[in-house]
């Protein structure tokens, strides 16, 4: 806070000829040039200006002038300044709306408040904003400015703290190319002409301290723009905003106690990719609607560990307006929705998971966000947040706007966000969504529709780098933590190292493998011959990268079916297939990801408008699809062959993978130690007795899980428990076993201990 010694030009003027009859200089008055700029919102620092500032020792009829106090309190009648174990002294309007008084000294910012009277008569008291040093250092600034702020939230937006003694309410927003900035909201009757910021140097960060302003309220900034429009945004930085259809943000403070210390000391060991993973994917509003953040969180443990996945994954709960865009449009990236509950009931949540064993993976959206004029679009009246050309700034697909990941502040804006859901909500990983779309600068666009990158080339040099650095920082900061790629190309190494040259993810989708399975398992049994190399080709590239193999939100909407429905035949041959299909998945390299209703075999394609299909259940042949996803969950964690090894082609063999016209496929994965499991795949609906097969050694194998056993639905076929495997060379293994291989079901056989 600088003093303010300047006066009024005309309390400075003097006769020019040094006479003695000027009038005595007044050093406590404004410069009415800057009280002009403050009241047409053109001042970038109103601290200058506003608030006490010591005089240099002025005169004021005859007492000396020790500080100056002045507020902007429009349409008010009347304002005096309190000091404690003073008389209240009034201040004199010398401006519309401008208020200035004398006082004999500088009183602390906790010394003093204003007493405000309107012309109905109605007075209050308050403390004065312009009293207070800024909340952010020159540290801060720095750093932000460089975008290396790695905690960037402890400083931007809406802050509960204590100044000088006095709780508040601290706001801080990037503007650079603002004229003026306000805060409003619930606490100034959404005055903008009250609470003007000040920018801090050249950061382009505007901040402003407002005594007494407590958690709860609703706020946002009112921004003058460079050609002089007003206009008002939510807080890019909120931790919380109304519930949607209402788009102000929320001030949040958070008073949670987090009791998951145990869980985040062993996630390193979960979460690895020699480490079961078998993730449920959710979208909240629509598992079963109605229920807020502390009901999901007991009711989706209860089904998650009952049915033995070791992960939840959430699609998008950053804040969002348009439920139909699932939360793939954000507007909130640092609030959880609000249509759950508080921030601390997700974290609630996330800890109450936690507690019962399981992981929590949340869907991030750094791609693209909407064209909302309350959000961060053309946020401070220029692209800030996005391109200025719309062939880098505007995705043809969506309708939305692309980051400019070349901007220091904005890749600190993302990183900062997502260290924010790992750090401050606890999450245990980011599934980030549309890298793809990231990594092209033609994503979706025709010849003459996008900018080469400076080689010439299509791809986005400044996301790929910002996709390096977001990975650096988290798993240089949270080792324990994953980050999935939801990438759909043959880009090379998006699971590599970023030190190695890759672009450092934990994990990849693996979109080509769920393509092509699908559409396999789609085919009629009769036309399969012709397709099987689409369920050997994956092997093929099966560890290029450390792959999810996910049957998402993305495969039941759309015209697409449900998984159920996809599946040819009558009803019984419809869920052995899927049944097989998913004995199929569960031992293919990879972990698993498998979205809500696949799990019981919901029939209607998703919504997000209407609950799954509950009573389903009630059903036999869905309570055994059910049924059979624990027991394949619960054999696959007891099973390191299934996971111990998926980074290692050393952990897989085929057996037979060229049976074409059975359609008929054998394969043998091995743990650490190289004990083995046999997965052994009946793809046609007739059964085959006494079909011989390889296997890795003689003796006897146990059927740990048969696809088409009866308590699944199924017709009951196998091999009574196990099979003896007998030293003679078959399939070029050094056994073979004569087995009973069921109709349209996949059977593991494991060797006896």
């Amino acid at each position: 806070m600088r003093p303010s010694r300047r006066g009024t030009p005309e309390a400075d003027r003097k006769p020019r000829d040094g006479g003695t009859d000027a009038p005595p200089r007044v050093q406590w008055r404004a410069r009415p040039d800057e009280v002009e700029a403050l009241l047409h919102g053109r001042h970038s620092d109103p601290h200058r200006l506003l608030g006490a500032h010591p005089t240099g020792g002025a005169e004021h009829d005859g007492r000396a002038v020790g500080a100056v106090v002045r507020t902007h309190r429009p349409d008010a009648e009347r304002v005096e300044v309190l000091v404690a174990g003073r008389e209240p002294v009034e201040a004199e309007r010398t401006a519309p709306g401008f208020f200035e008084a004398p006082l004999p000294q500088q009183p602390q910012p906790d010394e003093y408040r204003l007493r405000v009277t309107y012309p109905a008569g109605s007075a209050f008291e308050l403390r004065d904003p312009y009293a207070f040093w800024p909340t952010l250092g020159a540290i801060d600034l720095h750093l932000a400015g460089e975008g290396r702020h790695e905690e960037l939230w402890r400083r931007m937006g809406a802050h509960v703290i204590e100044v000088s003694g006095v709780r508040g309410t601290a706001f801080a927003v990037w503007a650079p190319n603002a004229r003026s900035v306000r805060v409003v909201g619930d606490f100034n009757t959404w005055d903008g002409r009250l609470h003007p910021m000040r920018l801090l140097g050249s950061s382009g960060i505007w901040e402003l301290f407002l005594p007494d302003v407590e958690p709860g309220a609703r706020y946002k900034y009112e921004i003058v723009t460079a050609d002089g429009s007003l206009v008002t945004r939510a807080d890019p930085f909120a931790f919380w905003a109304e519930v949607p259809p209402g788009n102000a943000s929320r001030i949040y403070s958070s008073e949670f106690a987090w009791t998951d210390d145990e869980w985040l000391g062993a996630r390193e060991a979960r979460q690895g990719v020699a480490a079961p993973m078998s993730i449920y994917e959710v979208h909240l509003g629509s598992w079963r609607p109605g229920l807020d953040y502390r009901e999901l969180a007991e009711q989706l443990a209860d089904h998650v560990t009952a049915l033995g996945f070791t992960h939840v994954e959430l699609m998008p709960v950053a804040e969002h307006p348009f439920g139909g865009s699932w939360g793939y449009q954000v507007t909130g990236y640092y609030a959880p929705t609000s249509r759950f509950g508080t921030p601390d009931d997700f974290r609630w949540f996330v800890d109450r998971l936690h507690a019962r064993g399981v992981g929590v993976i949340v869907d991030w959206v750094p791609a693209h966000f909407p064209k909302d004029e309350w959000a961060l679009a053309a946020f401070d009246g220029t692209n800030l947040y996005e391109h200025m050309d719309p062939r880098k700034g505007e995705h043809p697909d969506w309708g939305t706007l692309v980051f400019n990941f070349g901007r220091n502040e904005v890749r600190n804006f993302l990183i900062a966000n997502a260290l924010f859901w790992v750090e401050e909500l606890h999450v245990d990983g980011l599934r980030v969504d549309a890298v793809a779309s990231m990594l092209y600068l033609d994503y979706s666009r025709r010849e003459g529709e996008w900018v080469p990158n400076a080689f010439g080339g299509r791809e986005n040099l400044e996301a790929v780098e910002f996709m390096m650095e977001l990975n650096r920082t988290v798993y240089g900061r949270n080792p324990g933590v994953v980050t999935i790629a939801e990438e759909s190309t043959a880009w090379p190494g998006v699971s590599r190292p970023a030190h190695l040259g890759g672009l450092g993810f934990g994990f990849k989708w693996n979109m080509g493998w769920m393509h092509d399975t699908l559409a396999y398992f789609s085919r009629d049994p009769i036309h399969r011959r012709y397709h099987h190399n689409e369920l050997t080709f994956g092997l093929m590239y099966a560890w290029s990268e450390n792959f999810v193999l996910p049957l998402s939100h993305d495969e039941v909407v759309h015209g697409k079916r449900s998984l159920l429905d996809k599946m040819p035949g009558d009803r019984w041959q419809k869920f052995a297939n899927l049944r097989a299909l998913y004995g199929w998945m569960w031992a293919h390299p990879g972990k698993q990801l498998l979205f809500m209703g696949g799990e019981f075999g919901q029939w209607r394609e998703w919504s997000e408008e209407r609950s799954l299909d509950w009573h389903l259940l009630e059903e036999d042949d869905h309570a055994g699809l059910q049924r059979l996803v624990g027991d394949l969950n619960a054999v696959y964690r007891d099973q390191p062959a299934l996971w111990a090894r998926d980074a290692d082609p050393a952990g897989f063999e085929w057996i037979d993978a060229n049976d074409a016209d059975h359609n008929f496929l054998a394969f043998t994965r091995r743990d650490a130690d190289g004990a083995p499991l046999v997965c052994l795949a009946n793809l046609s609906p007739v059964p085959r007795a006494g079909a011989r097969v390889g296997m890795p050694a003689p003796g006897r194998w146990r059927e740990v899980l048969n696809t088409d056993a009866e308590v699944y639905g199924g017709s009951n076929v196998g091999n009574l428990g196990g099979v003896e495997a007998e030293p003679a060379e078959w399939h070029g293994q050094p056994a073979s076993a004569v087995v009973t291989l069921p109709p349209l079901a996949v059977v593991w056989l494991a060797p006896e201990a």
